[in-house]
Order: structure tokens, then sequence, then C-alpha cells
């Protein structure tokens, strides 16, 4: 019979496999074989493996952390020599003042990795009491000490101490514990910025009273990341960028050495012997390195042609002397360091280790991002230093602590502290049984 317009057309008939049985759902389709399934490559499966483990996130800290340090050390005995010579007539002062602090470093590090969580919350209120008292007393003349325009120092004898560093700290302990405990009333504004931005506001004034305008934008990004992760809205951090960079460039027209600074981030080359010098030897030493570098204590930056080779512009001297490897393994690490945090606030049910992991985590990775493009020219050179690897142990020692902090946090992760507890002694532990062996009796 021919077609009509009201007739349908005949169609094929479904595979055996996807007919709908009488009265039941549609069956699925038979899953591929394993053979006809994409391999996956040794590598690969590795990877995964090792990224599912609960101690990753452990290892990948202490990792990263010991590393950066002994490489630190190593850098600023090399970047510091002629410095120290010239300033305190012996080759190797700056790097003794910087053994000593890694030498407190250390055990502070494994203290802060022993730490109860319930402590981390009881230190937060003294602790930035005393931050607050000691950036107060940079301000008191004969207390305070003034260096390169800024008065950010307190003189203890041959050594200085800088407030503003332990405060960064201070700052994600103490919001972290308010956004904790008010965790049940942030779905209201006031609660949610009172009073972590009034106290936020109090330290960046006294950051910035001192001139340390470098410093303060990196406790700008680690109070907005504190409140990103209490879930603030949108339209906050839209309304904090403005306000930010109209205070920014208020800033910087009113200190010339600031406004000399943004000059020098447009145009590294414009006065390279002048105003752009630090830029621009920054931008030759990098140039210099090479693939792999000339080796290690044959840097000519180190010899007075770069400002601040052993501090602010070290990661310059070690692309001078480790080359593109160098540097690129450099950014490796604090990456490392960077996933490792992130996957520990991101892991975890606490609301209080998510927000300090959190805040921790974005402090150290801004202060690496401001540091690196500073030297590679891609922002203005801020002044602050490269977490765990520039010279100045009052950067050093918050630092240390938060790296022991996020390693406390980790062994919380679920299955790690089972895991742990299965690998048996450390090696530490194990040297001190053989020297003091256990007397049965």
């Amino acid at each position: 019979m021919a077609a009509g317009p009201h007739t349908r057309e005949a169609r094929p008939a479904p595979p055996a496999d996807q007919r709908r049985p009488r009265g039941g759902a549609a069956v699925r389709p038979a899953p591929r074989p394993a053979a006809a399934r994409r391999p996956v490559g040794p590598v690969r499966r590795e990877l995964r493996r090792a990224l599912a483990s609960p101690l990753t996130a452990y290892y990948l800290l202490l990792g990263s952390g010991l590393l950066l340090t002994v490489l630190g050390l190593v850098m600023v005995l090399s970047a510091s020599q002629i410095t120290s010579r010239t300033i305190y007539g012996s080759f190797d002062e700056i790097f003794s003042k910087q053994l000593i602090a890694v030498a407190i470093g250390f055990p502070l590090m494994w203290i802060a990795s022993r730490l109860p969580l319930r402590w981390y919350r009881r230190l937060a209120y003294p602790f930035l009491l005393c931050c607050v008292v000691a950036l107060c007393l940079v301000m008191v003349p004969g207390v305070g000490i003034q260096v390169n325009g800024n008065r950010n120092w307190i003189g203890l004898g041959s050594f200085q101490l800088q407030p503003s560093e332990f405060a960064k700290l201070a700052l994600v302990l103490w919001g972290a514990d308010v956004l904790t405990r008010k965790r049940r009333l942030l779905g209201q504004w006031r609660h949610m910025f009172v009073p972590l931005l009034p106290g936020a506001l109090v330290i960046l004034f006294l950051v910035l009273v001192g001139g340390d305008m470098g410093t303060a934008m990196i406790i700008t990004v680690l109070v907005l990341a504190l409140l990103w992760i209490a879930g603030a809205p949108g339209r906050l951090f839209a309304l904090a960028i403005a306000v930010v960079s109209v205070l920014a460039t208020v800033l910087i027209v009113l200190k010339p050495h600031r406004a000399a600074r943004f000059v020098g981030f447009l145009d590294p080359f414009a006065d390279p012997n002048g105003s752009t010098l630090q830029a621009a030897q920054g931008i030759y030493s990098l140039a210099t390195g090479g693939w792999f570098g000339s080796g290690i204590g044959t840097s000519y930056g180190k010899w007075g042609t770069l400002p601040e080779a052993h501090t602010d512009f070290i990661f310059a001297v070690i692309g001078e002397e480790l080359g593109l490897v160098g540097t690129l393994s450099v950014l490796t690490l604090f990456a490392a360091l960077g996933y490792a945090g992130i996957r520990v606030a991101s892991r975890t049910k606490d609301q209080f280790v998510r927000l300090a992991a959190g805040g921790a985590t974005a402090w150290i990775m801004a202060q690496v991002m401001i540091n690196v493009g500073a030297v590679l020219g891609l922002l203005p050179i801020a002044g602050v230093p490269l977490p765990l690897v520039s010279y100045g142990g009052s950067a050093l020692l918050p630092t240390m602590f938060a790296v022991g902090m996020l390693l406390s946090f980790a062994r919380g992760e679920p299955k790690a502290e089972a895991a742990l507890a299965a690998r048996g002694p450390g090696a530490v532990r194990r040297a001190f049984a053989r020297i003091l062996p256990r007397r049965d009796g």
C-alpha cells in the first residue's frame, strides 16, 4: 500500500541491547570491554595514586618548606657576601644571622606542626594584641628604626624585628577565629565585617604609617581571602578592589619614591643608572643566567650593581647563578606548597582550619607573586621578601610557623592520622632510640 499523508514511515528496529522491555526501563548499553578503554600510562597511574594518598599534602608541605629554606640559606650566603664584607667587615655576618633565624625556625615549625587545634585559637587574641603594641612601638623615637625611608623595625641589639611580618600571621589566626565564632551569623553583612574589618584596618593603618605599602598589599589580600572563604558576596570584592585601587593611587602619588617605582615598572630601562636601577639590573641578572646559570657564587649583581640582592631581589640572583632551571624549580616548589595549602583548606570539615589554611596560603602565595612579579618586571617593586628564601628573620619565622600550622592541619585530613601512625616512628625518633636504647626492668 502506498504511503499516504497520514501514514507513519517504517523505522528500523533498535539494536537488541537498547530495546525497552515490556513494563520496564530501557536497558543500558553494555560497558565497553577493558581492552577498548584508553590505557593509562605508568607515570599517570603513579601520579593519580600519589595524589589520592591522604598524606600527599603533608609531604608536599614538608618537602617544599624544607627545600626552600635550605635553598634560601645557600643563596643568602652567595648573594650577601660582598654586602656583608662592606657593612660588617666579615663575609658571613649576614649569613650567620640568617642561620640563627633558621635554627630557631625549624623547632618553631616542628612545635606548630604538633600543636592541637584549640591552641591556635587560644593564641589568636593575645598574639594580635602583642603585634598591635609592637607596631605602635615602631613609632616611638629611640625604639623604632628607619631603613630605606620606611619606619618598620624595632632595634634589639644587633638584631632588628619587623612587627608587620608577624601581624600577617596574627591576622590569619584572629580572623579565622572570629569568622568561625560567627559562622551562624555570617548571612548578615555586619557580623561578617565586624570586628574583622575594623581590626584589619587598625593593622593596615599602623603599617602604612611606617611606610610599608608592600606589606599592606599582602594584608589586604589576606583579609579578602578570609572573607571569600567565609562566603562574602561578590559585589563586596568589586567594591573592595575599587577602593583599594583609589587608595593605592593616592599613596603612590603622595610619595615620590613610590611614584618613581611605578614609573620604573612601566619602563624598567628609562633610567638604568638612576631611578630604575634596581628594576633594570634585576632583568639583566635574569638574562645573564641562561638555561643553567653561571654557578653558585658567581653573580655579578651581588657586587653592588643589584640593590637588595640578598633580600627583595634574591630571585634575580637565583636566575643568574642557577639559570632558568633554577628559577622554575623554585616556582615549582612554591606551586607545590600552594597546592597543598589549598588541598588542606578544601578537604577539612572544620571551619577554623578552612579559614586559617586558606588565609595562610593566600598570604604566602600573594607574597611570592608580588616578589617574583617585581623581579620579572611584571609588577611594580613593592619591597617584599621572597618567603622562606630571602634574608630576614622577621619574615622567615612567621612563615615557618605558618608552614608548621599547615602541617598540623594536614595531619587532620581524612585517614592521614592513621597513615602516619601506620608508618611507625620517624628517622629522628629511630636515631634517638639507637643512641639511648630502652632499658627494661
